[in-house]
């Protein structure tokens, strides 16, 4: 695949995590996701995604790339985990509503609760994703700095 073709479609693979950090930043805000320290690890991750993002966009070298690649590694974790937690959650509510439910019927209700949604949190793993398309083979992880030039020596 011609190089302005990869660059292209990084590119858009760039601002669609833009937008997806974006808008998921807002919607956790607004639905004030933040009564609890693990609500805060979404929030959390999209700050950090953004500084790494800042970072990589400034200097476009093989650290800033690896702390890219890390924090969309962490997205992934984030995402399970979340879905983990709001399963979680929605068994144990199921089972004040009803302790005699127990089995499919649990997994089914706890799943199809809409409060917290049991499956929301994989778009964490979603935009982890993205953000790994992105920095797949990108150019600048073998980007080296530039070697500084040796001292003048007094001549002549």
């Amino acid at each position: 695949m011609p190089e302005a073709t990869l660059a292209a479609i990084r590119r858009i693979l760039l601002c669609i995590l833009l937008v997806g950090l974006a808008g998921m930043a807002a919607e956790l805000l607004f639905l004030q996701h933040d009564e609890e320290a693990t609500q805060l690890i979404p929030l959390v991750l999209i700050a950090l995604a953004f500084a790494a993002l800042t970072w990589h966009a400034a200097h476009g070298d093989p650290a800033s790339l690896a702390a890219v690649q890390v924090t969309m590694v962490l997205f992934l974790v984030a995402g399970l985990l979340g879905m983990y937690l709001h399963y979680r959650a929605n068994v144990e509510f199921q089972r004040e509503v009803d302790p005699s439910i127990a089995g499919q019927a649990l997994l089914w209700k706890a799943l199809a609760a809409k409060t917290p949604p049991a499956l929301a949190p994989g778009s964490m793993s979603q935009l982890g994703l993205i953000g790994l398309a992105y920095a797949y083979r990108h150019p600048s992880r073998h980007r080296r700095p530039p070697t500084p030039l040796p001292p003048a020596t007094g001549g002549p």
